[in-house]
């Protein structure tokens, strides 16, 4: 497995590029904020919501999606947990 550590903003960040295979990652928001999760064009109108001290969200990614993440305002820090395998 493969952890990293992203702090997220305003701006969309991606936190995972396209890939032939599907993966299952667990995402963990650190701090008090909220992370919205969604494609390219998300927003914290349009993302899906995540939960503030949380456990770990798992989640499943397909095949040729990528997965990115924004804030409504300052930053959080987002940890991510993927297999190595499908790591990109």
């Amino acid at each position: 497995m493969i952890s990293t550590n992203t702090t997220i903003t305003t701006t969309p960040t991606r936190l995972l590029t396209r890939s032939n295979s599907y993966r299952t990652i667990y995402i963990h928001v650190l701090g008090n904020g909220t992370v919205y999760l969604g494609g390219a064009d998300v927003t914290s109108a349009n993302g899906m919501v995540t939960q503030k001290h949380a456990v770990p969200l798992e989640l499943y990614i397909p095949a040729e999606e990528e997965l990115w993440a924004v804030v409504a305002e300052s930053t959080e820090q987002l940890r991510l947990l993927t297999p190595e395998y499908y790591a990109d």
